[in-house]
């Protein structure tokens, strides 16, 4: 069985003194910006993601910045603006290498044996990547070279996305690689990255490393079944194990014994398949599990449980081992994954998953499974997804970065997804889509997670109706109690490149129907440095939503954007460093009712801004006001950016009438020929006309013209506009009126409007004194 997937609707020179403490309110956490080294390029205070006291995983590592290390090379950023290399970076952030002798130099703050280091190398003319390496030095000493590569990077055009330098869009740049230093380096050490030779790469930009102190390998336990000691797999690599590996699993599972990966890296090239047993290696830096199939490439490493269908897998216990992959590409009905199948009564403990298509991809239906202490590193989609009735299961202590999508997910495509939690996560740079979200569902938990530097397309935290399956009819909707408590998020949200607006940091959406049977209560959280708003409604109303004891510190343009209505209350929630004068936005008036409980500041104004125009972020950077962000974030001498939306919006888009008499069907409105032209039924008024514009459009001007030929008299016609986000409450945009159409000046009729954002654009008719019915050939809808 190949489970369907979901296709996307279209991711420093401060003084050692130096210290950023945003401390939040009531019980909030204390986000804190630690001392760095001098390096020859001024950089921005951010606050890190890592290490936040009770919040998030509680990593083995050390992270420290490139930017605040010392250097001699360039600091880039920071930026946010998509297609930037320092948009994708830790804290926007990074330093770039493009000359030999050039260096980021760490001064180790703990003991370690092993660093771990995000960096990017420019993709090759293929679009296949490249390979180099970075003398890695010790206290002036090189200790090793480490290799470095582009080939898991560097996507290209629109969704699903593509390996061809010659499309549009370049994004996802960075990569990871680990290595072991041979023996324990003492606090104070100085450990560099230094470029040897640019033959091979003309730049190399560092971001962050983090150093660990890395225990010995675990030995085989007492009873354990040995892969290579029984069964003959290849440590080195060299031969294919997959076969061995499987006979052995299947032994433990009949014999009742645990399964043991000793120290080695593994070639394996399909699935290994578990059920009623355990596997376990030496430790995720000593068992590694690589590979891809050399001819079939929907084949590739990982473990995974019996499919649903064939009766599902339980009572697996996974830990201590690493699933690296060998994925350059997004095939979403690929199953190469590092794990997947469904799961019930299971655990996964400490795996490391880097290089598969996603981290964990759970289709169910299936019960009571576990994803803990682990770590999900540079994936092509998601980092997590419980998809398709996955039931009380629970994400938690998992450090998840540089995601090709959602870094953890819940979907309850047509099968509910009930009492799931994700706890104690930190979840770091999503390419795309958001940091933390659950679409559908009943009665989930997302708490005490950091959640930081969205890329593009989504935010922080996303709670929604929305996808493929996600309704009230199969009970797969948001309902029941939706608890999001002790979450910190920073620098999340940012710019759609459909919508060409912000995404708030926590946003909501009713996309396919409202949210209305839940009680979702946001609790006890920071919201901090946000790039657009801190908090957003769009796509249909969402009812039921508590906000208390919220520190919102920083956010781009608003505080709150409303773009759909709903019900909310507040308290004590307190805004400050808000980009916009007035911190509202909210074009959809009374239809959005604000309960105001006590303590609140710094986010409500009566009236709300509803300018139909979407300002440029200032970005606060961690509380300080400064302008971070480019002046015109579509500004369109930029070769990342979309094309600006000049042209007519409405042609060629789906549309829906009242109804059309003879072969005069609404098509005919929006196909470009002025020649063709819908025709209502006759004696029927009031009859419309229904554009979907794909996306909310902030429309100023619309053109309605009717057949130019001298046959049509000249005539008047009466029509009201109106607009919505969802198809379902429509606001008015121009009052009924009427509109003369005169052959000799074109049969043309200009309707200026407001500039309130709408998706769905809804002309009706009332009256024409040329025909008893409604006439248009061709509906025109501007921005400009």
């Amino acid at each position: 069985m190949t489970p369907r997937h979901r296709h996307r609707l279209f991711r420093r020179s401060v003084s050692a003194s130096l210290s950023l403490a945003l401390t939040a309110v009531g019980t909030a956490a204390a986000v804190v910006l630690a001392g760095a080294p001098a390096a020859q390029a001024a950089a921005v205070p951010a606050p890190s993601p890592v290490g936040i006291s009770g919040r998030g995983a509680t990593v083995p590592f050390k992270e420290l910045e490139a930017e605040y290390a010392a250097t001699n090379g360039s600091l880039i950023g920071p930026d946010r603006l998509y297609g930037s290399l320092p948009s994708e970076a830790s804290g926007r952030q990074a330093v770039t290498l493009d000359a030999p002798g050039e260096y980021v130099e760490f001064t180790l703050t703990a003991p370690a044996n092993a660093m771990s280091f995000r960096y990017s190398l420019p993709d090759s003319a293929a679009g296949t990547g490249r390979d180099s390496s970075l003398d890695l030095r010790v206290n002036g000493s090189s200790l090793r070279s480490v290799p470095v590569t582009s080939k898991y990077g560097w996507y290209y055009g629109g969704y699903p996305f593509n390996n061809n330098p010659g499309d549009s869009n370049p994004h996802h740049f960075y990569d990871e690689t680990r290595t072991m230093f041979g023996s324990t380096l003492a606090a104070g050490t100085k450990v560099r990255l230094q470029v040897t030779s640019t033959a091979a790469s003309p730049s190399f930009t560092i971001d962050l490393a983090d150093f660990e102190q890395v225990g010995a390998p675990v030995g085989r336990p007492s009873g354990a079944l040995d892969v290579v000691g029984d069964f003959g797999a290849d440590p080195t690599g060299s031969a294919d194990s997959t076969a061995r590996i499987q006979a052995a699993v299947d032994a433990g599972r009949a014999q009742g014994r645990e399964v043991y990966i000793p120290q080695g890296t593994f070639k394996v090239t399909d699935h290994i398949v578990v059920d009623k047993v355990t596997l376990r290696g030496a430790g995720p830096w000593y068992s590694i599990l690589t590979g891809r199939h050399p001819t079939d490439r929907s084949k590739a490493v990982g473990v995974y449980g019996k499919y649903a269908a064939q009766g599902g897998s339980s009572d697996v216990t996974l830990r201590d081992f690493a699933v690296i992959g060998d994925i350059r590409e997004r095939v979403d009905n690929d199953q190469v994954n590092a794990i997947g199948g469904a799961m019930s009564h299971s655990v996964v403990d400490n795996v490391l998953m880097q290089h598969t298509k996603c981290g964990a991809w759970m289709d169910g239906p299936m019960d009571d499974f576990t994803i803990r202490n682990s770590r999900i590193l540079d994936q092509t989609a998601d980092g997590v997804n419980f998809h398709y009735g996955v039931t009380n299961s629970t994400v938690t202590n998992t450090f998840v970065r540089n995601t090709g999508d959602d870094g953890l997910a819940m979907w309850a495509e047509n099968v509910p997804n009930v009492r799931n939690r994700f706890t104690f996560n930190t979840v770091v740079l999503p390419i795309l889509a958001n940091n933390i979200v659950t679409y559908g569902g009943k009665d989930i938990t997302i708490s005490d997670n950091v959640m930081s530097d969205t890329v593009t397309n989504g935010g922080g935290l996303h709670i929604a109706n929305r996808y493929p399956g996600v309704n009230s009819g199969q009970g797969t909707a948001v309902s029941g109690t939706h608890t999001a408590a002790r979450n910190t998020l920073i620098r999340t949200g940012n710019n759609d490149y459909n919508w060409r607006f912000g995404v708030g940091a926590i946003w909501f959406s009713g996309l396919n129907e409202p949210i209305s049977n839940a009680t979702v209560n946001i609790t006890d959280s920071e919201i901090l440095d946000s790039s657009y708003a801190a908090i957003h409604l769009i796509e249909g109303a969402s009812n039921g939503l508590h906000f208390d004891n919220i520190k919102i510190d920083g956010a781009g343009t608003y505080a709150l954007q409303i773009q759909a209505p709903g019900t909310a209350s507040f308290n004590r929630v307190v805004a400050t460093h808000i980009a916009q004068s007035n911190p509202i936005h909210n074009c959809v008036g009374s239809g959005f009712q604000i309960t105001q409980g006590t303590g609140n500041s710094g986010w409500y104004a009566n009236p709300p801004a509803c300018t139909g125009v979407w300002p440029d972020p200032v970005w606060t950077n961690g509380g300080i006001p400064g302008g971070g962000g480019p002046t015109d974030p579509t500004d369109p001498t930029d070769p990342t950016d979309p094309p600006e939306e000049t042209g007519n919006l409405a042609q060629g888009r789906p549309v829906t009438e009242t109804g059309h008499a003879d072969v005069y069907g609404a098509a005919n409105s929006v196909d470009g020929n002025a020649s063709s032209y819908w025709e209502s039924r006759n004696n029927a008024f009031p009859q419309s006309l229904t554009v979907d514009l794909g996306a909310p459009k902030a429309l100023k001007r619309l053109v309605l013209k009717l057949p130019p030929a001298a046959a049509w008299a000249t005539r008047t016609q009466t029509i009201g506009v109106s607009g919505s986000t969802d198809n379902s409450a429509y606001t008015s945009l121009k009052a009924p009126a009427g509109y003369t159409f005169n052959p000799s000046s074109g049969n043309t009729a200009t309707v200026g409007l407001p500039g309130t954002p709408v998706r769905y654009l809804r002309l009706t008719f009332t009256a024409n004194t040329g025909w008893p019915a409604g006439q248009l050939s061709e509906l025109e809808a501007y921005t400009h």
